[in-house]
């Protein structure tokens, strides 16, 4: 399954790096995907989606099957939001979620909930 992600920071690309896939990136939410895909996002502000990312879901839902989520716990409730709002919107799954760039066992663990 194709994976697309989006990141900021570089927690995000460290994570795809980690998992060793070829990805789209999306960075300005122009971009399209034809077939089915994972999408990898970090959470902006307090629990929002990015902007980016959003824009790029309002264009390619038809074929979003999961997210993966980044954030930081320092947010309390908010955590990871973006996984949550994305999956309450378009109706997929929040397949895992990740504090910054994950641990070595983070990554395993998105590898089996993404069926690598």
């Amino acid at each position: 399954m194709k994976i697309v992600y989006a990141s900021r920071t570089g927690n995000v690309e460290s994570i795809i790096n980690k998992l060793g896939v070829d990805a789209l990136r999306i960075e300005d939410g122009s971009e399209s995907v034809a077939e089915d895909y994972i999408i990898f996002t970090y959470t902006d502000g307090y629990g929002d989606i990015p902007g980016e990312v959003a824009d790029f879901l309002e264009n390619n839902s038809a074929n979003v099957k999961g997210v993966v989520v980044s954030g930081d716990t320092a947010y309390g409730d908010a955590f990871c939001g973006a996984g949550d709002a994305i999956a309450e919107e378009y109706n997929v799954p929040v397949l895992y979620k990740v504090e910054n760039d994950g641990t070595d066992e983070d990554i395993e663990n998105i590898k089996n909930a993404i069926n690598m």
